[in-house]
């Protein structure tokens, strides 16, 4: 017969009251109060682990779970609470340490993308209103960049939990309706770009004019002069704010795209840079790559 104890832990069960356990020990790290109290909003009794404990001289060493019997602390409103503990009753401080410090080395994280699909499966709103608007518009959420697919699921969730559901389906609107679906133009970047000007500028951005007078550049080109304006999504949006404000007498005011940072760029700094920023001789595909 098979022996298997080398591959199961020598570990038992109990319920233990919290204020029995001790979580104080030097390889700890700080108490996060911020993602304490995150978790406590949003409390799920079923997304509570175990919480490992090494029992050495008769006193229960919290070496993983320390959030978590605070999260319930909190939350029940007592310290009496009981949690349920896996416990070691053979482990030395140093092997405490140990696995502390390398719990997560081989644990490989969820992606975006599972992450979402698993949210669809479970029947939540959020990810399934995301879904059902994307594949209104004949795409479809991928895992990867491949034609006709979404792979900026965080960007999805990003916008519309940020700016809600019409500001995703407009940005999704102007993009499509812009670049007819190629990959470069439903990138992160891109969407986030694109809802950060609708927000900005509501209704006075206009749909025609912007698919009109920004669909005149390609999506790589706009990620080529994103690049050299500003890191990231804000990049994005003044290359198409660029764009779209390119020989109209009044355009709009740039000031407005940051009216919810601490800090906007000055105005004379785009009187210059706006007019040149796509009067550069057009670079070959290969730059592209």
């Amino acid at each position: 017969m098979n022996d298997y104890d080398a591959f199961v832990p020598n570990v038992h069960f109990e319920q233990i009251p919290i204020k029995n356990l001790v979580s104080n020990q030097e390889y700890q790290r700080n108490l996060s109060i911020a993602h304490v109290q995150r978790t406590v909003d949003n409390f799920d009794l079923y997304q509570i682990n175990p919480v490992k404990v090494s029992r050495r001289n008769g006193i229960n060493y919290v070496f993983n779970g320390q959030h978590t019997i605070e999260i319930i602390a909190i939350v029940s409103g007592s310290r009496e609470t009981p949690v349920w503990c896996m416990i070691y009753d053979d482990l030395e401080y140093i092997q405490e340490a140990d696995i502390f410090a390398n719990q997560l080395k081989y644990v490989k994280p969820l992606l975006p993308y599972e992450i979402f699909m698993a949210n669809v499966e479970a029947g939540n709103d959020d990810q399934l209103i995301i879904k059902s608007l994307v594949e209104s518009y004949g795409l479809h959420i991928s895992s990867s960049k491949v034609p006709g697919g979404i792979c900026a699921v965080s960007c999805l969730e990003y916008i519309y939990q940020k700016y809600g559901f019409h500001v995703l389906d407009r940005t999704l609107r102007l993009c499509i309706g812009t670049w007819e679906g190629d990959n470069n133009s439903l990138s992160a970047n891109m969407l986030k770009g694109i809802a950060h000007l609708i927000y900005a500028f509501g209704n006075t951005l206009k749909d025609d004019g912007f698919k009109e007078r920004v669909g005149k550049y390609s999506a790589r080109e706009i990620g080529r002069t994103a690049k050299e304006r500003k890191a990231g999504s804000f990049g994005y949006a003044e290359a198409m704010l660029s764009a779209y404000n390119k020989k109209m007498k009044t355009g709009l005011h740039w000031n407005k795209l940051y009216a919810t940072k601490s800090t906007a760029p000055d105005d004379d700094f785009y009187t210059e840079y706006e007019e040149n920023d796509f009067d550069t001789k057009e670079e070959t595909e290969s730059d592209d790559i």
